[in-house]
């Protein structure tokens, strides 16, 4: 897959939870998505700690399909996030462009220090 098709997939699916935002319509009684937005950042934010520990644990089995699936769960309700607060997966990907070629250390480095 070239990074063109991925940045549309994950456009595609950016605009299709965007219209699953109460404010836009979307319908918790038929949609999972929706469902998560109306109960608000606690059900989005505890499915992606469930998804991240579910990765860490098919990553420590080595299940190959395991991983790419947690994985997929976890990109998924990060997704979910980002509709909620009004960011698009676009973002993410053009602070991953921004960091390519920088080492972590560096990079880490330059961020502001939080306490």
């Amino acid at each position: 897959m070239n990074p063109a098709d991925t940045s549309a997939i994950l456009a595609r699916l950016a605009d299709t939870l965007e219209s699953r935002l109460p404010a836009k319509g979307g319908d918790p009684a038929s949609s999972y998505t929706a469902k998560l937005l109306a109960k608000g950042p606690d059900a989005f934010l505890k499915k992606i700690g469930e998804e991240a520990t579910e990765l860490v644990m098919a990553a420590k089995d080595n299940t190959p399909d395991r991983i790419v699936a947690e994985t997929a769960d976890l990109w998924f309700h990060s997704l979910v996030a980002l509709a909620y607060y009004g960011l698009r997966p676009e973002q993410v990907l053009a602070e991953l462009a921004r960091r390519e070629g920088v080492s972590g250390l560096a990079e880490k480095a330059s961020r502001p220090q939080t306490d």
